[in-house]
C-alpha cells in the first residue's frame, strides 16, 4: 500500500487557518532540485532525523559536498566527533529503477570507504576544499573544540575498516517500494551500517518563504556481518629502486650518477603530496623515482623519470608482469574514459615496452641544465606526481582489494 501524507496546516491567529501547498521538486522555475537538496543537506545537519534512524551518529558535522571516491562524488559526507562517517545520497525519484540504483551506488560509496583510512579521507577532504592540513579535524573541532585528534583518527579508521556507516538517501517522493528495497539491502549486505530513507517535502508559505519537514519512511536494522579488516598492503623494500651499478670505480658513470642524484634531490624539495600516506623515496642516483603504490610485493609503482637525450620528464603508472598490481594497472585503463578528466593535462594511455601500455604524461623542455628551466619543469613534475598519486593510489587500493577477496570466496 502506498504511504500518503496529508499537507500541513498553517494556524494563524485571528486569521484562518491555511493549508499549505507543497512545492514541485524537479524542474521548471522555482523547482527543487537535488543540487538545491545537497546545499541544504550541508549548511543544516541538524534538520536530518538521524536519531530516529540510529541514535549513534547524533549530531554530525557538515564536512563537504561531492567528496570524491573510486565509486563516484558523494553528495554530502559529514562526521560525527566520535568518528562515525554518514554518508548522504540526495535523490529525486524517477522511477522504481532509480530508488534501485541509487541504493546500489549508496553502497557502492560505503565499500569503498571501507577500503580507506583516515589518512584518505583527509587528502580527498583537503583535495575537494582545497585545504591543507587536517581540514577535517578543524571542522569537527569548530563543533566540539574538545575532540582529541589521536582518539577522533584512530575511531574513523576503524570506523572505516568496519564498515559502520550511516547511510542516508535523502530526497523527495519515498514513498513506494520501501519494502523492496529493505529486501535488496539484505541481499546485498556486506557492511556494519545502519540505512534510512528520508523524504524532504517542500511547502510554500503565504510570505513566499518555504518549510521543509524531514520526515523519516524507514530505516533498516544494523546490517551486520563478520567484518575481516582489509590489508593495508604489503610492507615494500626499496628493491626496485635499488642503484644496481651506480657503484663503480668509472669517473664518467659516477659523475653521471652524482649528477642524476641532485637532480632528484632538488626535484624532492619541491614536491608536496596531499597524500599522507604515500611514500616519498629517497633521491635515486638513476634516471627515475618510484613511487610504491599498496600493491602486494611491491608490484605497482608510479615512476617519475627524466631523460637526459631530450630533455623529457615524466610520469606512468607500472606494474610488475602477472601480478596483482598488473590487475590493476589492466582495471583501471578499462576506466579511462572516468580518469583522463582528472588527470587532466596531457595524461594518456601510453605504448611501453615489451607491448605494454601505460597510463602517463610527459613533456618536453629546454635545456635541463638552465636553471629557470629546470624550476619549470620541477614545478610542472611536482603537480602532475601529485595527481596522479591522488587519482590513481586509491583506484589501485580498491582494485587489490577486490583481486584478494575474489580470490579469497
Amino acid at each position: 500500500m502506498s504511504r500518503q501524507h496529508a499537507s500541513p496546516v498553517l494556524i494563524r491567529d485571528n486569521l484562518p487557518a491555511l493549508s499549505l501547498a507543497p512545492v514541485t521538486l524537479g524542474s521548471g522555475d522555482g523547482a527543487i532540485s537535488e543540487v538545491d537538496i545537497q546545499k541544504l543537506v550541508h549548511e543544516h545537519p541538524s534538520m536530518l532525523p538521524i536519531a530516529e534512524v540510529d541514535p549513534a551518529f547524533k549530531g554530525p558535522v557538515a564536512i563537504c559536498r561531492e567528496l570524491r571516491t573510486p565509486a563516484g562524488s558523494i553528495d554530502n559526507f559529514l562526521i560525527t566527533p566520535s568518528g562515525l562517517p554518514v554518508i548522504v545520497e540526495c535523490k529525486l525519484w524517477r522511477n522504481p529503477e532509480g530508488r534501485r540504483e541509487v541504493v546500489g551506488q549508496i553502497l557502492d560509496y560505503a565499500k569503498e570507504l571501507s577500503r580507506w583510512t583516515q589518512s584518505d579521507i583527509q587528502r580527498e577532504v583537503n583535495i575537494r576544499l582545497g585545504t591543507t592540513g587536517n581540514a577535517l579535524l578543524a571542522k569537527v573541532r569548530a563543533v566540539a573544540p574538545e575532540v582529541d585528534e589521536i582518539a577522533f583518527n584512530d575511531a574513523l579508521t576503524v570506523n572505516l575498516r568496519r564498515g559502520r556507516f550511516l547511510l542516508l538517501i535523502v530526497g523527495d517522493g519515498i514513498r513506494e517500494g520501501v519494502e523492496a528495497i529493505a529486501e535488496y539491502l539484505q541481499r546485498h549486505a556486506g557492511l556494519h551500517f545502519s540505512l534510512g530513507l528520508v523524504e524532504l517535502p517542500f511547502y510554500a508559505l503565504p510570505d513566499g518563504s518555504r518549510l521543509v519537514a524531514p520526515r523519516v519512511l524507514a530505516r533498516t536494522v544494523n546490517v551486520v556481518r563478520h567484518v575481516v579488516a582489509l590489508p593495508e598492503g604489503m610492507a615494500i623494500t626499496d628493491s626496485v629502486e635499488d642503484d644496481e651499478g651506480t657503484d663503480t670505480a668509472d669517473p664518467e658513470l659516477t659523475e653521471i650518477a652524482a649528477k642524476r642524484q641532485q637532480f632528484w634531490k632538488e626535484f624532492l624539495s619541491v614536491l608536496k603530496l596531499d597524500d599522507p600516506e604515500q611514500r616519498i623515496p629517497n633521491p635515486s642516483r638513476q634516471g627515475y623515482l618510484n613511487f610504491m603504490f599498496p600493491a602486494p610485493n611491491g608490484s605497482s609503482w608510479l615512476c617519475a623519470y627524466r631523460e637526459m637525450k631530450d630533455n623529457r620528464v615524466g610520469v606512468f603508472l607500472a606494474s610488475t608482469r602477472d601480478s596483482v598490481g598488473e590487475y590493476a594497472e589492466q582495471r583501471l585503463e578499462g576506466e579511462w574514459s572516468e580518469i583522463q578528466p582528472l588527470l587532466g593535462g596531457g595524461a594518456k594511455i601510453q605504448a611501453g615496452t615489451y607491448e605494454r601500455r601505460h597510463i602517463g604524461d610527459a613533456r618536453v623542455f629546454g635545456d635541463l641544465n638552465n636553471s629557470e628551466i629546470r624550476q619549470q619543469a620541477f614545478a610542472w613534475l611536482a603537480e602532475r606526481t601529485n595527481t596522479f598519486v591522488n587519482v590513481l593510489r586509491p583506484r589501485v587500493k580498491s582494485a587489490v582489494a577486490d583481486y584478494q577477496a575474489d580470490q579469497s570466496a
